[in-house]
């Protein structure tokens, strides 16, 4: 891996080396799909992602490898006196390079973007079957202020 990681808009180019890293480990292995050629569904939502102005799509780049990815919703709310939020979701590093910052680099990078986009708030979830996660966030200053709650349709 190199010193200089880049971070940038994803393109359809990159969704394959995406959804490999979203399926790639234990709890991924069991939601996505990855194959050839990946299934349509994955298309239908990058196309939708792009063409929403409040989402971001981002891969880290270690050259021309894509390293890692998230993506980051930007939701205005009424609370807050009309504060936006930035919700970061989906982040992912190719088994590669875990271990050595690129995740750490990825949420600086989204914090650093929700404060130019005037966010109040940056927030994410966890699975709490990844506790490692729980307690990589939580070096990087997030807290558990909240319990967060999920209906499955």
């Amino acid at each position: 891996m190199g010193t200089d990681i880049r971070f940038r808009e994803a393109t359809e180019k990159d969704l394959d080396a995406i959804v490999a890293m979203l399926a790639d480990d234990v709890l991924g292995s069991k939601r996505e799909r990855y194959e050839h050629p990946l299934p349509t569904s994955y298309i239908k939502a990058f196309e939708a992602i792009t063409a929403d102005p409040n989402i971001e799509l981002i891969v880290a780049c270690d050259g021309q490898e894509v390293i890692g990815v998230q993506q980051i919703t930007f939701t205005p709310y009424l609370t807050h006196q009309g504060g936006w939020r930035a919700t970061i979701e989906g982040v992912r590093t190719s088994t590669s390079v875990r271990g050595k910052g690129v995740g750490t680099k990825l949420i600086k990078w989204a914090i650093q973007r929700a404060e130019e986009r005037g966010c109040h708030l940056v927030q994410l979830t966890t699975d709490k079957n990844r506790p490692d996660a729980l307690r990589f966030y939580e070096r990087l200053g997030f807290k558990a202020t909240h319990e967060g709650l999920k209906l499955k349709l």
